[in-house]
C-alpha cells in the first residue's frame, strides 16, 4: 500500500486491480434501489488508488457534513494530542484540563435531570471518545455503560482544545477551537479539503452550551473523506509521515476495554471513536479487520487493511436500526473484489 495521492486521487480501472467490473455493477443497482429518489455519493479506493466513483443527486465537490463520522477523526486529534504531550495521557481525568466541564449545575443542562454530578469528575479522555463516559448522565458511572452521546464528545473536543489554548468557554467562537487542531493536525497532512462548522441543538436559554454545546461540524467530499479513510488504512501514516501514532490508531479500532468488562455482547463494536468488526459482531459475514467512520444521513467511511480497501459513502442510504455502513453494500464490494 504504497500510493498516496497528492492534490488528486490516480484513477485506476477496476480489471486493473483484479476487481470484477460487473461486481462493481452490482453494487451500483444496490445503491440506486436502495436509495429510491434519494442521492448518494459513492467512492472505492483500492491499493491507493481510486476504482469507483458515483455521484447522483450531488456534485462531486459538494462539502456535505459528516455528522457523526467525525468522532473518529477526533479520536485522531487526541491520539496526536497525547503524543504531543499537550495532555498527560488518554487516561487522565478531563476535569484536570477542563474544569468548567462540571460547571453545568441543575437547571442548566440540556434537560431536566441532566447536569454535571459529582461522578462526572472521574471522567477521562478514553471514556470520552468510547462512549462511556457517563457524563450528566444520573446513574451512569464512568466506564460503567456504552451510550452514544453528543455532549460528551463537545466536552472532549473543548478540552483538548484547551489544552492548546484554543478554546474559550466563555465566547465559544472567538478562538480556532477544535477545528483548527483537526485542520493542522489531520486534514492539512493527507491535503484534505475540509471546511468547518459549530452547531447546537436547540435548547432552552439557560443552558450552558458553551460548556458541553458547539459540535464541530465537518464538510467533506467523497473523495477527501477517502483520504482520510486512506490513512486509516495505512495505520495513521499518509507516505513518509506518521501523521497519526501507529500504536493509537491500531487501539482504536479495537473494541474499548469498559465494553469489554461492563457491556453485554452484543454492544462491542465499538472502539475508540471507531465502529469496529474486530469482534464480528458488528458484520458477522465481512472480514474482522473492517472498522467504519459512521454519521447520520449515511455517511461512512469503511476500511478493510488486510484488502488496502476504503469505501466512502457521502452520503448512502441512511437507516436508524443500528446498521452502520450498509452491510449489503459493502458485502457486494467485497464480492467484486475478492473475484
Amino acid at each position: 500500500m504504497t500510493g498516496f495521492p497528492l492534490t488528486t486521487w490516480e484513477r485506476r480501472a477496476p480489471e486493473d486491480l483484479g476487481i470484477d467490473a460487473a461486481g462493481l455493477e452490482r453494487a451500483h443497482r444496490w445503491l440506486d434501489a436502495t436509495a429510491g429518489s434519494d442521492g448518494y455519493r459513492f467512492a472505492l479506493v483500492k491499493d491507493g488508488y481510486l476504482v469507483d466513483e458515483q455521484c447522483r443527486g450531488y456534485t462531486p465537490d459538494q462539502l456535505l457534513s459528516i455528522a457523526s463520522a467525525a468522532k473518529s477523526i477526533y479520536s485522531n486529534v487526541l491520539g496526536i494530542a497525547v503524543e504531543e504531550k499537550q495532555l498527560p495521557s488518554a487516561d487522565a481525568q478531563v476535569v484536570t484540563i477542563y474544569p468548567e466541564m462540571m460547571d453545568v449545575p441543575e437547571g442548566k443542562g440540556p434537560k431536566e435531570g441532566r447536569y454535571a454530578y459529582p461522578k462526572d469528575r472521574e471522567i477521562t479522555f478514553r471514556q470520552l471518545i468510547c462512549n462511556t463516559s457517563g457524563y450528566m448522565k444520573p446513574g451512569e458511572e464512568p466506564g460503567q455503560i456504552f451510550h452514544y452521546q453528543t455532549y460528551g464528545m463537545n466536552v472532549l473536543t473543548h478540552a483538548i482544545a484547551r489544552a492548546y489554548g484554543l478554546y474559550d468557554v466563555d465566547n465559544p467562537e472567538s478562538e480556532p477551537g477544535f477545528a483548527a487542531l483537526v485542520e493542522t493536525k489531520v486534514g492539512g497532512p493527507i491535503g484534505a479539503r475540509w471546511r468547518y462548522s459549530l452547531t447546537n441543538f436547540d435548547l432552552h436559554p439557560e443552558a450552558r452550551i458553551g460548556v458541553f454545546g458547539y459540535y464541530t461540524q465537518i464538510h467533506t467530499t467523497a473523495l477527501d473523506l477517502a483520504r482520510v479513510g486512506w490513512l486509516w488504512a495505512n495505520w495513521g501514516r499518509w507516505g513518509d509521515t506518521q501523521v497519526v501514532p501507529e500504536g493509537w490508531m491500531r487501539g482504536a479500532v479495537k473494541v474499548n476495554p469498559d465494553l469489554i468488562a461492563n457491556a453485554p455482547m452484543n454492544e462491542w463494536r465499538y472502539g475508540h471513536g471507531f465502529w469496529t468488526n474486530e469482534q464480528g459482531l458488528l458484520w458477522p459475514d465481512l472480514p474482522r479487520d473492517g472498522f467504519t467512520a459512521a454519521g447520520a444521513g449515511g455517511h461512512a467511511a469503511s476500511v478493510f487493511p488486510s484488502l488496502g480497501l476504503v469505501i466512502v459513502q457521502n452520503p448512502g442510504p441512511y437507516r436508524r436500526d443500528g446498521t452502520h455502513a450498509n452491510p449489503e453494500l459493502l458485502a457486494l464490494v467485497l464480492e467484486a473484489v475478492r473475484a
